[in-house]
């Protein structure tokens, strides 16, 4: 069963203000309205969804989820939030979310996609398009542009926005909101950020804490269930082809013995994507060559896959938030 932080309910009926018996509305859900917001309590997906249509029911939902997603701030999910304040970039502050979303929900997966104008933020959901779902997606993208906003040290605003479902009745409140096009009825459920507004540092950047910040996330990622055995195949399949340049999904699934689809598939289940994946194994294969002194930086990045050592510079610091060299003199 897929589950979903209790902290998205609460924020949804607080937004829904007196309209709606607050209450009842949590107490329907398995949450008790007394006790302190814990977002680490969590509910079923299913749950979630049957309670945002319930209170669709009762009052016009159309700018509910863009009001909840404003109000989201990062000190309120916890470590991952400070990780995402930390981070010297905007770019790393999406990465961080792009890896570590595994710990806050096993329904919704994020993906960071380079585009001609930019860096679109994706936000990948399984499921039937209901409107309970849809109003979460809603919510999502909003909160994803509210927690850029506050690291950000100039006025933000996406690119453009895109949405899956089909748009409201007027789309007005939207794009006031996030100041730019919102495309409903798209291919995708997605952000779309410039590079300049990527590549800008962060007002709380912070090297050192975002190191720290990241350790405990992956102790936290490490206490997960274990890989499955076909995720672990798929990443060492990866690591031997990537002094090749980065694979394709479909050679790696043919190597397991699966279809493209089937491998997708069962990436999803386990709430990853291959990109994710890809750029996990590239982390982890370039972190272990690092401290290896036989291997100079070019021979590292081509071993994880970059024609150049800049590309792998670049990459490198969007992880970790520290260029290569740093890192191997940090721990040689």
């Amino acid at each position: 069963m897929a589950y979903v932080t209790s902290l998205f309910a609460r924020k949804m009926v607080a937004a829904a203000g007196s309209d709606i018996d607050q209450r009842a509305t949590l107490e329907a859900a398995g949450i008790d309205p007394d006790a302190p917001w814990d977002p680490k309590f969590m509910i079923p997906a299913e749950t979630y969804y049957e309670m945002l249509e319930g209170m669709a029911e009762q009052i016009d939902v159309t700018k509910l989820p863009i009001h909840v997603g404003a109000s989201m701030r990062c000190d309120e999910y916890g470590a991952l939030g400070l990780a995402w304040k930390a981070a010297p970039t905007l770019m790393a502050s999406c990465s961080r979310i792009e890896r570590y979303a595994r710990l806050w929900t096993d329904v919704v997966t994020y993906e960071l996609r380079e585009h001609p104008r930019g860096t679109l933020f994706i936000l990948h959901r399984k499921g039937e398009r209901r409107l309970g779902l849809r109003l979460s997606n809603e919510a999502t993208l909003a909160s994803a542009v509210s927690l850029s906003r506050q690291v950000c040290p100039v006025p933000f605003n996406p690119i453009g926005v895109f949405v899956q479902h089909k748009e409201p009745k007027s789309k007005a409140f939207h794009e006031a909101w996030f100041g730019c096009p919102v495309t409903f009825a798209s291919d995708l459920d997605a952000v779309l950020i410039s590079h300049e507004a990527m590549n800008r540092a962060n007002i709380l950047g912070d090297e050192g804490i975002s190191r720290y910040l990241m350790s405990d996330l992956d102790r936290d990622l490490a206490k997960l269930e274990k890989l499955p055995s076909m995720v672990s195949d798929a990443k060492n399949a990866i690591a031997q082809a990537l002094n090749e340049g980065a694979p394709r999904m479909a050679d790696i699934a043919k190597g397991l013995g699966l279809s493209a689809r089937s491998f997708h598939r069962r990436l999803s289940e386990h709430g990853m994507s291959f990109q994710t994946l890809t750029e996990e194994t590239r982390r982890e294969l370039a972190e272990g060559l690092l401290r290896d002194e036989q291997y100079s930086l070019a021979e590292v990045a081509f071993l994880t896959g970059f024609s150049e050592q800049s590309s792998f510079t670049r990459a490198f610091k969007r992880w970790l938030g520290t260029t290569p060299a740093n890192y191997r003199k940090a721990r040689i």
